[in-house]
Order: structure tokens, then C-alpha cells, then sequence
């Protein structure tokens, strides 16, 4: 058996820079069309002018023959203008601003500390340039529990934002909960969307501490209860229009996730359509794979859908335990494991 999808994009993912961005960027090229690149670096991405330059980089480091194209992202700080804001949206390279809240996840330490007291002028030149927000959606206060995070993040940010700024188009990035699914549910179509990543599809918190701590299965947001991953593997393969493919794949060298004090992040760039099929065969959806994999994410940022195509053989096939490059190995999402499902462009 034999699926011909429309070429998918990413629009969630890590590419990292220097020698990670070199070692990672051929596997996303090899399979997506476009990609949503984020823009947590060190230091991060704040400017129009040095998104431009980062994307230079991603492109010196896909294959020659590649037609990968980035997307550049802005990363939102408690100083960014709204003139920036009007650049970006001039460059024509930059399509939306990710708000990392201060210390939420990876290099988030430059991020945003209170929304609408310092970003209030952004957010309204964003509604202007038709800009999209694009939401790591976890609290940052330790007196909050980490698994209930993003349901805090959504009562107490997300719902106040939507409602005082309701023609904002907002993504939230990687849900992890049946409270973020049923508030994407809730949201105006076209205005407010999510993207799920395979491990959320695949995982619960057990991978975390099954025959021992799991770091490879660490990420943010943690993994939560088997009822929340059933709630997103129904709500991603209903047919709704509001949830696409971001894979979130973050690259960390093998030595710094088994360490004492481990990066969260999976990779999952080689394996995310494999995976992504997997989840929509078990789902008996495959019928809705490519609309979720390939229309859904376009059509919410208004950009043409991808005129070549990508086949997905059902052919059995063992991911590699690692990848090895002269800087070290980065160990993949089900390192190891067989799957049934192998791309390749027709």
C-alpha cells in the first residue's frame, strides 16, 4: 500500500546553528517543503535583520538541490516595537513571532515577562500586518504544578488575550492537553489554531520513566496522562482544519540529554512522517492524513499549497539507534524501533 500526499510542511521546528544546524537541516529538507523555523537561539533571534542572516545559514546548509524554504520567526521580547514588527512583514522572510514566556523552555530566558503590560503596542501592530503569534503555552510560576502549566497558561493568558484582541491570529504550539484541544475548539477558525507534534500523538508520561528514566522522551511540555494523548489524537484526526503538522523536533547532542541535568527536546525530523501516519492508520483516518499534513497549516497563514507531492510506502523499516557526526551523536525519536510507514518523493 501506497499514500501520494501533497509535500507536508513543518511548522514547528529547531534547526539549531553552527554545527547542529549543519548536521540537522538535510533531514527536515528531505521531507518538508517549507518549515516554521524558531527563533531560540543564543542570541536569539529579535531583529528582521538577523532573521535574514539565519535564514542564509539554513540555506547554505540544506542539499544544493533542495527546495526547502524557510520560514523566519521573530523572537518576542518585553523591548520588541511595533516598527519591527512593520519590517518584518516588508522582508518578506518573516512569517510570525513566537512568545516564549521568560524562562518556559530552551533559551527562553530572553522571553517575554508580562504580555499586555509591554507587548500590548506589538500585539496590535501584529493584527494590523496580519502577523500570527505563535504560542509556547506553559506558565512560568514554580508554584504551578509543570503537568497543569498549559491549562494555567490558557485560563489566565490565552483566553484574556483572545478576547481583548480577537482578530490576532494565534497559534499554540506542541498542546499537550484536552484543555488546550477544547480551547483551540472554541476559537474563531482562521484565527486560532494549534500544532501537534508525534510525541504527543504517541506518548504519555510513562515514556518518561519506563525501565528507567527515559531522557530521550523529554521534552517541553512534559508529556501528560494517556487521556490527554487520546484527546489530541481524536481532536488531529477528526478532519477540523484548526490543528497541522509542527513536529517540534530539537536536536540536542546525546551528551547533554544523558547528563545530570538533561535539554528537553526530541528529535523526531527523520521519523515525524512515519510517525504521523502510524498515528492516523490506528486512527482508521488515513483519509484525513495529507489535509492535516499539508492544507491545514498553508491555508491558516495564507501561503500556497505545495505543488509536488511525496509518496508513504507501507514497507517495513528500522530507525537508526543514532546519528553520528564529528561533534558527537544525536539519538532520534524511537531510536531503534521498526515502522511501517517509509517516505519517499515521488
Amino acid at each position: 500500500m501506497e499514500l501520494t500526499l501533497t509535500r507536508p510542511d513543518d511548522w514547528h521546528l529547531h534547526l539549531r546553528d553552527g554545527d547542529l544546524l549543519q548536521a540537522v537541516a538535510p533531514h527536515s529538507a528531505s521531507h518538508f517543503g517549507r518549515a516554521i523555523v524558531m527563533p531560540n537561539l543564543k542570541p536569539p533571534i529579535t531583529t528582521t535583520t538577523a532573521a535574514i542572516t539565519y535564514r542564509e545559514s539554513i540555506l547554505k546548509a540544506v542539499p544544493a538541490d533542495s527546495n526547502f524554504t524557510p520560514l523566519m520567526t521573530l523572537y518576542l521580547t518585553d523591548t520588541t516595537s511595533p516598527d519591527e514588527i512593520k519590517r518584518a512583514r516588508r522582508s518578506g522572510v518573516v512569517f510570525a513571532v513566537k512568545l516564549y514566556p521568560a524562562g518556559a523552555t530552551t533559551n527562553s530566558q530572553d522571553g517575554v515577562t508580562d504580555l499586555f503590560g509591554k507587548c500590548l503596542p506589538v500585539l496590535e501592530e501584529m493584527v494590523e500586518q496580519n502577523m500570527p503569534l505563535l504560542v509556547h503555552g506553559e506558565v512560568t510560576d514554580h508554584n504551578v504544578d509543570v503537568f497543569d502549566r498549559e491549562k494555567v497558561f490558557v485560563d489566565t493568558v490565552l483566553q484574556p488575550l483572545i478576547q481583548r484582541l480577537p482578530r490576532l491570529k494565534v497559534v499554540m504550539e506542541h498542546i499537550t492537553t484536552v484543555d488546550a484541544v477544547r480551547f483551540v475548539e472554541s476559537g474563531e477558525e482562521g484565527f486560532l489554531a494549534a500544532t501537534v507534534t508525534p510525541q504527543h500523538l504517541l506518548l504519555n508520561r510513562n515514556a518518561l520513566f519506563q525501565g528507567g528514566l527515559q531522557p530521550h522522551n523529554y521534552c517541553l511540555p512534559v508529556l501528560k496522562r494517556e487521556t490527554h494523548r487520546q484527546a489530541i489524537v481524536s481532536a488531529v484526526t477528526s478532519g477540523s482544519k484548526r490543528f497541522f503538522l509542527g513536529t517540534d523536533s530539537a536536536p540536542h547532542e546525546r551528551r547533554r540529554k544523558e547528563c545530570p541535568c538533561g535539554c528537553a527536546g526530541i528529535y523526531n525530523a527523520p521519523v515525524a512522517l512515519s510517525l504521523y501516519a502510524k498515528v492516523f492508520e490506528e486512527a482508521g483516518a488515513l483519509d484525513k492524513l495529507e489535509a492535516f499534513t499539508s492544507f491545514n497549516g498553508p491555508d491558516f497563514y495564507g501561503l500556497p499549497r505545495n505543488a509536488s507531492k511525496i509518496k508513504l510506502i507501507k514497507t517495513s523499516w528500522k530507525v537508526p539507534e543514532s546519528f553520528l557526526f564529528s561533534f558527537g551523536d544525536i539519538i532520534p525519536m524511537s531510536a531503534g524501533e521498526t515502522l511501517e510507514w517509509q517516505s519517499c518523493f515521488s
